[in-house]
């Protein structure tokens, strides 16, 4: 057991040696706390690139039409490419990997809301009702266009908050169910929503049903876009289903699938992969140098426990002489390594978690809510007390094999 005389002993040594003890803690404390704060950097970066796809389906696939670049059954180049609704029902009753599914129309003119003395410009996507799914927005009051809307072709929008509070201001409580001007037509609100990824432009919006878009801004059966949300495993899943639905498309609108400027993808869920695997190696650089730092700090540990064991050569053999175990002088040694390890590490641990605190609220493009996690401390101080009892060891053990007729020798 280790008694009372042993604690006065490592204290006593301690405060002899203050200066080289604060700096052996030094290194260990700042080696935790350089782990913790690039952890939770790491943390932060990564909590905003998941903010960034927020706002879309992280399965996402959005299909856009241009001009052919590439000869094709006697077709010159630049012939443009128009979607219709029949693409959409294509897509939507022919592909196998499709979720949800919507169209899209847009307005390139005007964008002009009014509600009384108020008038202001903010984006109009006229669009199915599964896209709410494909954007990932949240309905915070009434609900998002429905089927019932799209086949009465009903004036109706749902808007964002943003757009509430701008445009109704004061008769905000009153918005639901009044009617705004959208291009000087009058549509009535349904809902209001959020966008999860915080992205401004996207709160700068209000959603029509795309029939009725189409109706009242003289769209006939025109779509600008497609999007969907794929049921996919991996990347080669995904590359597949563009592939088949290129394949189709070109089939219809006669141009070469192969053609990138006759059709333009983008698929999120490769570059959700893609971006995935970068932070994976941004996880493991900074456990890398974290860990790099801390094993300097316990070598700078062990060192110091060798400085002290030679120091000590003489009062470890009138010990052992006395009878001291070998045990003994390993335990007592080994305690000190641990005590300043670990009282040194708690310290960098504190520092660096107190540190992420002061920074949690940042709320950056692609950095926000830097943090380590109860666990990771709960580890870190695991491997910091392991660590100093490591770097003990090999002092101790040399302490332990001292030869009571040679330490008393020992100048």
């Amino acid at each position: 057991m280790f008694d009372l005389d042993k604690w006065q002993e490592i204290l006593s040594t301690i405060k002899k040696n203050k200066l080289r003890t604060v700096l052996t803690g030094f290194s260990v404390a700042w080696g935790i706390f350089m782990l913790i704060i690039l952890l939770g950097s790491g943390k932060g970066l990564e909590n905003g690139f998941e903010r960034q796809f927020a706002g879309s389906a992280r399965n996402s696939l959005w299909i856009w039409t241009g001009r052919t670049s590439i000869p094709h059954n006697g077709l010159t180049v630049g012939r443009p490419i128009r979607f219709t609704n029949d693409d959409y029902e294509n897509l939507k009753n022919n592909v196998q990997q499709r979720e949800y599914i919507s169209g899209r129309f847009n307005i390139w003119w005007g964008n002009q809301l009014t509600y009384k003395n108020e008038t202001h410009s903010f984006g109009i996507r006229n669009v199915h009702p599964e896209f709410k799914y494909i954007e990932n927005l949240k309905i915070t009051e009434g609900r998002f266009v429905n089927e019932l809307d799209l086949q009465d072709r009903r004036k109706v929008t749902v808007i964002s908050t943003l757009v509430r509070d701008v445009m109704f201001k004061a008769d905000a409580a009153q918005a639901l169910g009044s009617y705004i001007l959208v291009n000087g037509i009058p549509f009535q609100v349904v809902g209001f929503f959020e966008d999860e990824s915080r992205n401004e432009n996207n709160m700068r919006t209000i959603y029509v049903p795309i029939s009725t878009a189409q109706m009242v801004f003289s769209g006939g059966n025109r779509l600008h876009e497609i999007s969907m949300t794929i049921d996919v495993k991996n990347m080669e899943e995904a590359r597949q289903a563009e592939a088949e639905i290129r394949s189709r498309l070109a089939a219809v609108h006669n141009f070469d699938e192969n053609d990138r400027r006759a059709l333009g993808t983008w698929n999120s869920f490769e570059s959700y992969l893609q971006m995935r695997s970068v932070f994976m190696g941004i996880r493991l650089f900074v456990w890398i140098i974290g860990i790099g730092t801390i094993i300097a700090g316990i070598v700078g540990v062990s060192n110091i426990m060798i400085i002290v064991v030679k120091d000590r050569t003489r009062e470890i053999g009138i010990r052992k002489a006395l009878g001291a175990t070998p045990f003994s002088v390993v335990s007592l040694i080994l305690f000190e390594s641990v005590l300043i390890t670990t009282f040194a590490g708690y310290i960098g641990l504190v520092l660096g978690v107190g540190l992420l605190e002061v920074f949690s609220g940042i709320d950056a493009p692609f950095f926000a809510d830097p943090s380590a996690d109860f666990g990771l401390a709960v580890s870190a101080t695991l491997l910091l007390i392991v660590a100093g009892a490591l770097a003990g060891f090999v002092p101790a053990q040399r302490a332990a094999r001292i030869k009571p007729i040679d330490a008393l020798r020992d100048e």
